[in-house]
């Protein structure tokens, strides 16, 4: 359900200072910018300004005590199902994985040892991240739950020129920068029109100025009916087409909850996908304490896989959340479980609160009425030969 400003946690007095601080930063760049700035800026500054975004400040995001939970965090027979597909990659490619936006390390911690005991090790782990303190936690994560594997972790600073391996990313689409449309039918002609951010008295607002080049282009070819809003994420695009460049062998693997385009701007769904998280509530004023709240929109996975197409890419494979694990085993896992409780291990005691806590946190990840459907999986390959594991059956490729 979504809440009302009115109805959320107020953030301490710390939280707000440093809202507010983001604020001016916002406010002053669009005056530099002659009163208005797209909405894709504001989310970039909103999300990854230094220090003050989001992802760049000091909160906790993930887990129980942040604002939302990620499929790594529910169980380690995420990592360990997981492991499974990325096994199969790397035996086709390079002993390589590269983990794009690795949260809280949870997933990382899961899947090297997952790997490790399926006989595949990767020789590098290397990890994407642009905040320094996401990089300091997932250090201190790696370090507690897989210490055995932190000599085969680094952070990049840079993207390598070439890679063989698998890419994952896990959650990452739907916080790049999105560029926000409104389709209007008042004047004569149908006219689209770009919402962006503006001022009133020093407070940001929306405002509109009409779409061109790049963006009126994608939004042309988009089969809408005006009165419209939603969003096309161009950054997301550029990502993916970026990756597929700098792949020599190997997948991107990439997870995250969005639709195929027919479905995602389907008549009915005529008021966006624009979503902010903040303690496990969810809201749809991103202007509501900038910086405090985590701002996504849902993933257009036929532009995905258009991009990847265009760049040399082979779509491999595009199914629910749901059939890619169940695909990957996560149902024998899951009756299987043995051992400790340690999360590395991604095993559990067996005792009847575990099991109930990881059927729990199993049945959230395939269930149609909570992940299972809303999040998608899609694979990008180049030279990987034969069907891949997590779409062996109720691929959706012909969907997409």
């Amino acid at each position: 359900m979504n809440l009302k400003p009115a109805e959320l946690p107020q953030p301490s007095a710390d939280a707000r200072a440093a809202s507010q601080a983001l604020t001016h930063l916002i406010a002053a760049e669009i005056e530099h910018a002659g009163g208005w700035m797209s909405f894709a800026r504001y989310m970039e500054l909103a999300l990854y300004a230094p220090g003050l975004g989001y992802y760049s400040g000091g909160s906790h995001k993930f887990g129980a005590e942040g604002d939302f939970l990620t499929a790594p965090e529910l169980t380690p027979l995420y990592g360990r199902a997981l492991a499974r597909q990325v096994a199969q990659i790397l035996a086709a490619s390079q002993p390589l994985v590269m983990e794009a936006g690795a949260g809280s390390g949870r997933l990382a911690a899961d899947l090297l040892p997952a790997l490790d005991a399926l006989g595949c090790a990767p020789e590098r782990y290397r990890i994407l991240e642009l905040s320094g303190e996401l990089r300091a936690r997932q250090q201190a994560t790696l370090a507690a739950d897989a210490p055995q594997f932190l000599d085969r972790v680094e952070w990049l600073d840079e993207l390598p020129e070439r890679f063989s391996g698998c890419l994952l990313g896990n959650e990452v689409l739907d916080a790049m920068p999105t560029h926000a449309l409104r389709w209007d039918t008042e004047g004569a002609v149908p006219e689209v029109l770009e919402r962006g951010v503006g001022l009133n008295d020093g407070h940001l607002v929306t405002a509109e100025c009409p779409a061109s080049g790049a963006l009126l282009a994608a939004a042309k070819a988009l089969p809408v009916v005006a009165p419209y809003r939603s969003e096309i994420s161009l950054a997301a695009r550029a990502w993916v087409t970026e990756m597929a460049r700098r792949l020599d062998r190997g997948a991107l693997l990439l997870i995250d909850y969005g639709l195929p385009r027919h479905e995602l701007y389907h008549p009915q769904r005529d008021g966006g996908t624009l979503r902010c998280h903040y303690r496990h509530r969810v809201h749809e004023d991103p202007f509501w304490f900038p910086g405090l709240s985590d701002i996504t929109s849902h993933v257009d996975f036929t532009a995905v896989a258009e991009a990847g197409f265009d760049a040399g890419l082979e779509v491999l494979g595009y199914t629910s959340q749901a059939n890619f694990l169940i695909n990957c085993g996560i149902g024998e896992l899951l009756l299987h479980r043995s051992g400790s409780d340690n999360p590395a291990s991604g095993v559990g005691a067996g005792s009847a609160a575990t099991d109930l806590r990881a059927r729990g946190a199993v049945n959230v990840l395939i269930s149609p009425n909570e992940m299972g459907e809303l999040f998608k999986v899609i694979a990008l390959g180049r030279g990987v030969p034969g069907a891949l594991l997590g779409f062996s059956r109720s691929d959706r490729v012909h969907a997409l």
